[in-house]
């Protein structure tokens, strides 16, 4: 991947991000940079307490840096107030997360549907429940789903609205092998089908070879950034 004809979409610069605890103060992310280019499939690789899942936080509008600055289309971000934050998320970001959060009293097809409602130019409901081979489970509860579906249709809510970045942390966490590989490939095929951006968080090596990027995160910084030029599939995937 040439990222010198890459658009960026997103750019970190000098990012901090402290937490005070009393009178101990956390210093989550200590001044990192970097960039995410439109399209790419890139994996943010780290150990527990790295910072990774602040970083998400922060791309992701739901949480604001103690300083530095977060551009997304030339627009920082950073500093926005909570209305144009509830914008940004709500237009541009798709959210997977370890555990899937679907509303327990609304039906698979339901809990995609709401989510599709809150894009400009949504994708359609059933052709989702189609890709994530569900088609025939969109009347069901997330109670009557296992695991591995209930990820599945957490994904298909989260690219619902079509969003320019989906941001996934963990999303493999709480799944077997062989189901982790089915979301994988779901991941993909958004960002291949779609050319939209994909993000995962994770501390899951093996993943890291189905990116293009992939940020190695420690202490706050980014270690080193490794570049892909051959992704294997998601089927190619271990762990």
């Amino acid at each position: 991947m040439d990222n010198g004809q890459k658009e960026v979409i997103l750019k970190i610069d000098g990012v901090k991000k402290e937490y005070h605890m009393g009178e101990v103060t956390v210093h989550a992310l200590q001044g990192i940079s970097f960039e995410i280019f439109k399209g790419e499939f890139l994996v943010i690789l780290g150990p527990s307490g790295s910072g990774k899942s602040t970083i998400l936080n922060i791309i992701g509008g739901i949480d604001q840096p103690t300083s530095g600055a977060v551009t997304y289309k030339g627009a920082d971000i950073s500093k926005a107030g909570e209305r144009a934050l509830t914008r940004y998320r709500r237009a541009s970001v798709g959210f997977v997360f370890q555990f899937y959060n679907l509303i327990p009293n609304l039906t698979a097809r339901e809990n995609i549907l709401l989510a599709s409602e809150l894009g400009s130019n949504p994708l359609n409901v059933n052709e989702l429940l189609n890709m994530i081979g569900l088609g025939d489970r969109g009347v069901h509860f997330p109670s009557q789903l296992s695991g591995g579906q209930q990820q599945r249709v957490a994904i298909a809510r989260a690219v619902a609205k079509n969003p320019e970045i989906l941001l996934c942390d963990e999303p493999t966490g709480a799944l077997d092998f062989s189901t982790g590989i089915q979301v994988l490939k779901l991941l993909k095929t958004f960002n291949r089908e779609y050319s939209r951006t994909v993000a995962i968080i994770t501390h899951n090596a093996g993943i890291s070879e189905m990116a293009d990027r992939t940020l190695y995160i420690k202490d706050g910084l980014v270690d080193h950034v490794e570049l892909n030029e051959n992704p294997i599939d998601p089927e190619e995937v271990r762990w």
